[in-house]
């Protein structure tokens, strides 16, 4: 069989060169060119035909919708946020920083599987079998039925899929993964966009879930061209700090299953388990009410979470910082400016601190109200009342606007014991709540009276 030519395709114009050339011949752009396969010409060995079989043109209310059969992995915290399991022919990549728990999570989840009836086969690039069994055995693993086969290169991975048909395979790390087809090195932008497209396609024409373990770079984003993010089904990222023994799990895009879901694990001697309770990770346990912490109910997809905002407010010098992890910071300049126009609270020469406990990231906006409260707690070293929580966004006119499910927020929050809350007036229950006294505010301003009544 003749091997495919080797051509060189611009990013920028899509014109092709059959050799590499630093400026474009068609659109002028420099180094643009990167390494490809030409199409064979040959019907039969063509390697972008169609994922399924012909069809017929059809009216969506003429197509029959089916849900798609999830299987459980036997780790509730990932079915979570995989949207309910592994799905047939479904390609999911996860990502994260080295030694973070990616290929222990997955070792995991493929002993589980295989115990549950599905075969598996678990295909490292960057391990020998040997390293595999060792860890299986650390973890407790032990009499482990998980197929193991240590190899790189693409085509024998599609011919040892073609011949096994796991219903489960992951192959680890994708830019270790070479195709004979390009000359370039593994791990380069055309040899995982070149894999990646090959194992999508044997997953869809087989009916293999495949998961695609990932390196990142220094920013954390994952390596590689950012079509293989498109190309894929569903993408996982692994956070955490690694001298912290929790790890989030969280789903970035996922075509069978709400985005921004997390799965919350610990990290033990047995590998990682999952946290049942994860807002007690993102509560820190003070005897008595301190100065400068405010509870918030915060959504990760579906989840609400309890997450303990912490503020220090210190005098500064004629230049005083403003510093927030966990938080935007460009937001919470503008959280201070609207707290001395609207609330007279200024903070003009003093050190701002914020942080959100457990090294959780918090993006949405209805986390303004609580930075605000533990600010003004810190300021003035009072603490907020006893099973204190609040939540909302603060515009720029100082009106406090509603958060998405606030009803949700409110039931976790009386679920867990909390007492008092300061919500959005457009927040506020119809019917009570049991055990939660709620403040509805329609102005920073009110909220501030209220807190200080409360005192």
């Amino acid at each position: 069989m003749a091997k495919d030519k080797t051509i060189y395709t611009c990013t920028e114009c899509g014109g092709i060169s059959p050799k590499w050339l630093g400026k474009c011949p068609h659109c002028g752009a420099w180094n643009t060119l990167i390494e490809s396969v030409a199409e064979s010409q040959s019907p039969v060995k063509n390697r972008f035909a169609s994922l399924a079989k012909p069809s017929e043109v059809a009216t969506l209310a003429d197509i029959e919708a089916t849900d798609m059969a999830r299987t459980p992995t036997g780790h509730e915290e990932l079915d979570r946020v995989l949207g309910g399991g592994i799905v047939e022919g479904g390609v999911v990549l996860i990502g994260g920083d080295p030694g973070i728990g990616k290929s222990t999570l997955l070792l995991q989840a493929l002993d589980s599987l295989q115990r549950a009836g599905l075969d598996t086969l678990y295909v490292t690039g960057e391990e020998s079998g040997a390293q595999v069994a060792l860890r299986s055995r650390r973890l407790g693993l032990d009499g482990s039925q998980v197929k193991v086969l240590a190899e790189i290169q693409l085509e024998k991975i599609l011919a040892t899929l073609e011949a096994t048909r796991p219903a489960v395979a992951v192959i680890d790390s994708i830019q270790t993964v070479y195709s004979e087809q390009l000359t370039s090195a593994p791990g380069s932008v055309a040899q995982v966009r070149e894999c990646a497209a090959h194992l999508t396609r044997a997953a869809k024409a087989s009916g293999v879930c495949i998961v695609l373990v990932g390196h990142v770079t220094k920013e954390g984003a994952l390596a590689g061209p950012r079509v293989l993010e498109h190309m894929v089904d569903t993408v996982l990222y692994f956070e955490g700090d690694t001298h912290s023994s929790f790890r989030l799990v969280r789903a970035i895009k996922n075509r069978f299953g709400a985005v921004n879901e997390i799965g919350v694990f610990a990290m033990t001697e047995k590998g990682l388990k999952g946290v049942s309770n994860p807002s007690a990770i993102f509560l820190s346990q003070h005897a008595e009410p301190v100065p400068g912490s405010c509870v918030m109910v915060t959504l990760e997809g579906t989840r609400p979470l309890l997450v303990e905002i912490q503020a220090l407010v210190d005098s500064g010098g004629p230049s005083p910082r403003r510093l927030s992890v966990g938080l935007d910071r460009d937001r919470l300049a503008m959280l201070l400016a609207v707290l001395h126009r609207h609330a007279g609270i200024a903070c003009m020469d003093q050190d701002v601190f914020v942080n959100a406990v457990g090294g959780v990231r918090i993006s949405e906006p209805a986390a303004d109200l609580a930075v605000m409260l533990a600010i003004t707690s810190s300021l003035r070293g009072k603490p907020l009342p006893k099973g204190f929580i609040a939540f909302g966004e603060v515009g720029l006119a100082g009106e406090v606007r509603p958060a998405p499910r606030g009803q949700e927020r409110l039931k976790e929050a009386a679920k867990l014991g909390f007492s008092v809350a300061v919500v959005p007036k457009a927040n506020a229950p119809k019917k009570p709540i049991e055990g939660l006294t709620i403040h509805a505010v329609e102005r920073v301003e009110q909220a501030m009276d209220v807190v200080r009544s409360l005192e």
